[in-house]
This record gives structure tokens, C-alpha cells and sequence, in this order.
């Protein structure tokens, strides 16, 4: 399938290319950037150099449907919204890495992203692309919302306690930290290096964005689900995120019932890895590659249940689920081009 990258030049774009180029059957058609365009892609990537030979072109929705089926959208929030439809309408497939088609509640979305929403029929039509718990929807979807990095790892952790009913649905709290790579390409305040580098901070305390994605889908899973309490910090690494979520269990269980869960909830899900009992994920564990590691774990003193999850943000989190997504739309076994070994150390 003929294939174009819109924000090919961001770190959710260039992972797609790492991605694509060894796709066996995507075929990348062109590149799109909102600057530099002309240019070979290789000038703002020279590890790209040999590998993808394209230069960066414009926008022009039109120019892009006489050439690909199916089109990446790693643009950022606001803009997928306008191009999406236009894309749409010329029979092409549409993977939306921003957040622009992920909430259905219009109100809901202006409220967290501050911006104007997408149409409300754009907003039905798109199925939120959480892999492993969205597969029919997927195949027979036209736009996909590519979960935010934080909600992939969050609700793959929530996901068998919420559907089985298993916890108080207003304990839940979620710790998330995340590697700088999170924050995007423009630098900032927040990630310059003297700021972070031996350093730790929290931000958007109780106002992130992915508050209401996760709050969404948990509703989907459990009528009973409540608000969450969910915060997000940078820690001083390039890619990975960490979720440590705290639920109050409705009864007592025991740590190998839990785990049992776990593994049989994700027996069928090849990127969704259950530890053994005591042992525990890092995300430098997963660095590279699509998986998303789970370590769970029952305190019987308090009667609460842990649950750990680690992604890397632009793997799982963003370009990886977006291939996986696009495997799964085209009807291909969905680990192709994506069974990569973590990198480590």
C-alpha cells in the first residue's frame, strides 16, 4: 500500500520512517513538512542518509491523494482536524497521531485542549486505535485515533481490573512519568538541558490531556467508572514512560490470581508482555520496540492492587501502535515490520 508521512520531520514522523522503511508491504510515496520543504529529509536526519532517499514536499491534500492509500498524520494538535476530511473524501485511509479525533465529546475536547474541535460526524466516524482492545473496529475503520503515549500505557494497565470489575472505579491513581522525547522536538523551558538533566518534575497537575482519552475509554470498559487522579512528570531520559497505578481491590485476591488475569487478559496480544511474579518492568526494557511490559501486585495489608507498565513513548506510544494499527487495518498479521528486539543496555 502506497503510503505519506504529514510531519515527517517531528520525532512521531522520523520513528515512522525508521518504521516504513523496512515495512514489507508500505510503501513510503512522499514526505510532508510544514518547513523545509524541497529539502531531503537526510539534511534534518543524516541517519537517514542511504536509507530514505524522499525530500520533503508540501501540504496539498489533493497532490497526496493521486499518489497514496493511506496517509500518517503526525502533526500536531489542531491540524490533523482540517486535513483529515479532505483526505477522507478522496478514499484514503487516515492514522491520526495527534489528539484531534480521539475524544468523541466536542465540549469535552475544548475544554482540556483549549482549541476547536473536530466536526462531530469526523468525531463518530474515527475509532480510538487502542490495538489490543479495538481490533474489529480497526479493520473496518477509516480514521484512526492513535492513542496519546500516557493512555496506552495507563489503560492497557487498567484495562482487565476495569472490564472484570475488580476495584473501587473512584480509587484509581495513576503515576506516569515520561522520557523528554514526550514533550516533542521544540525545545523548551521545561526540557532544555540544565532544567532536566539530573532533575525530575511533575507538570499539567490534574489538566494533561490524556485525562479525559483515559476517562473515556474506562466508561467504555465499566459504566461505574469515575474520575481519575492522574499525574504526569518528565525524568531525565530520551524515550520511555513508566505507569504505576494504585487501585483499591473491591475483595481480597491473591498476587498469582492477579497475574493470572493479566496474562490470560493479554494471552492473544503479541505486544503485551506479563511479568512473573515480584519481577517488575523499566523502560529501558523496552526501549525500541512495540511492547508494552506489565509487572502486577497485590498488598493483602491494604487490600490494594499495583500495577506497573512501561512503553517506549514512540514506539508503543506513537509510531509502533500506528503500524500495528495500520497492520491490523490492511489485514496483516500484526506484528509485521514491528518484531524488533529491544534495545539494551
Amino acid at each position: 500500500m502506497k503510503t505519506s508521512i504529514i510531519g515527517a520531520t517531528g520525532y512521531g514522523g522520523v520513528e515512522l520512517l525508521r518504521l516504513l522503511a523496512h515495512h514489507p508491504h508500505l510503501e513510503i510515496t512522499s514526505l510532508h513538512a510544514f518547513s523545509q520543504t524541497g529539502e531531503p529529509i537526510s539534511n534534518q536526519y543524516p541517519h537517514l542518509q542511504t536509507i530514505v532517499n524522499q525530500s520533503l514536499e508540501e501540504i496539498d491534500t489533493a497532490a497526496i491523494g493521486k499518489k497514496s492509500e493511506l496517509v500518517f498524520l503526525a502533526t500536531p494538535p489542531g491540524v490533523s482536524k482540517d486535513l483529515t476530511p479532505k483526505l477522507t473524501k478522496q478514499g484514503i485511509k487516515v492514522i491520526d497521531l495527534s489528539g484531534d479525533f480521539r475524544i468523541k465529546d466536542r465540549d469535552v475536547y475544548e475544554s482540556w485542549y483549549k482549541r476547536p474541535a473536530a466536526q462531530t460526524e469526523e468525531l463518530q466516524e474515527a475509532v480510538y486505535g487502542l490495538s489490543e482492545w479495538k481490533k474489529e473496529e480497526i479493520q473496518g475503520a477509516k480514521v484512526i485515533a492513535n492513542p496519546g503515549c500516557y493512555a496506552t500505557a495507563a489503560l492497557l494497565a487498567a484495562a482487565p481490573l476495569m472490564k472484570e470489575k475488580l476495584v473501587e472505579e473512584s480509587s484509581l491513581i495513576i503515576d506516569a512519568k515520561s522520557g523528554v522525547s514526550g514533550a516533542g522536538k521544540s525545545p523548551g523551558n521545561m526540557t532544555h538541558f540544565p532544567e532536566m538533566h539530573d532533575n525530575l518534575k511533575i507538570y499539567k497537575v490534574h489538566e494533561h490531556q490524556h485525562i479525559p482519552e483515559i476517562e473515556q475509554m474506562l466508561l467504555e470498559w465499566n459504566e461505574h467508572a469515575k474520575p481519575i487522579t492522574f499525574s504526569t512528570h518528565l525524568i531525565p531520559i530520551t524515550r520511555g514512560i513508566m505507569v504505576t497505578m494504585y487501585a483499591q481491590a473491591k475483595q481480597a485476591i491473591t498476587s498469582e490470581m492477579l497475574q493470572q488475569l493479566y496474562k490470560e487478559s493479554y494471552a492473544h496480544a503479541p505486544f503485551v508482555r506479563v511479568r512473573n511474579l515480584g519481577n517488575y518492568p523499566s523502560p529501558k526494557e523496552v526501549c525500541g520496540s512495540n511492547y508494552c511490559d506489565i509487572g502486577t501486585a497485590y498488598d493483602e495489608r491494604t487490600g490494594r492492587i499495583t500495577v506497573v507498565s512501561v512503553i517506549d513513548n514512540l514506539m508503543k506510544g506513537a509510531a509502533g501502535q500506528a503500524v500495528q494499527n495500520a497492520n491490523l487495518l490492511l489485514g496483516l498479521e500484526e506484528k509485521t515490520g514491528l518484531d524488533l528486539v529491544p534495545m539494551y543496555p
